[in-house]
């Protein structure tokens, strides 16, 4: 069975940085699209960021772009979202999820089937 385990997460100031992991487990590692979301009470799940791991190629929602960087780490099944610059709207439950295809431009559009438990970031002013 597919597992992907968040870390990570946290409590920050504003401007300060933080790295998420994402690891997987289960299955032989494959190409694919390996995303992260996040989602604040009351508002839509957003799409942040994604990698596609058989190429590298990344994408990243216009909120974050300069701020956040997603990389992978093969060896360990392991995937990355490093975030900088934190603001207090950063603040949301982040989830790393998987699917095995490639991503394109509207990876956060994709049926993602196989989901983290989620890591917390709070970022105060």
């Amino acid at each position: 069975q597919v597992q992907l385990v968040e870390s990570g997460g946290g409590s920050v100031q504003a401007g300060e940085s933080l790295r998420l992991s994402c690891a997987a487990s289960g299955y032989t590692y494959i190409k694919r699209c390996m995303g992260w979301f996040r989602q604040a009470p009351g508002k839509e799940r957003e799409g942040v960021a994604a990698i596609y791991t058989g190429s590298g190629d990344t994408y990243y929602a216009d909120s974050v772009r300069g701020r956040f960087t997603v990389s992978q780490e093969n060896v360990k099944n392991t995937v990355y979202l490093q975030m900088n610059s934190l603001k207090p709207d950063d603040t949301a439950m982040y989830y790393c999820a998987a699917v095995s295809d490639g991503c394109g431009s509207l990876w956060y559009r994709k049926n993602f089937p196989y989901w983290g438990q989620g890591t917390q970031v709070t970022v105060s002013s």
